[in-house]
């Protein structure tokens, strides 16, 4: 039985390689990139809203109100 010839990069190897240049990309942005983008007045209001959708999802899953 003949052995196949081994392939200049393997699978595990090909993923490894993958990972790192993940890696490299998310280490390379800008710090410009990663500030925060809401103001203080954004984080302090309120986004719970209690609409139909969601009182029918309650209602549906037979949530208490």
């Amino acid at each position: 039985m003949k052995r196949q010839p081994e392939t200049a990069v393997g699978r595990r190897q090909f993923f490894r390689a993958i990972g790192g240049v993940a890696a490299v990309a998310a280490a390379s942005r800008s710090p410009e990139a990663l500030a925060d983008s809401e103001s203080d007045g954004d984080k302090r209001k309120a986004r719970y809203r209690e609409s139909d959708e969601v009182k029918t999802y309650y209602r549906v899953n037979r949530y208490p109100s």
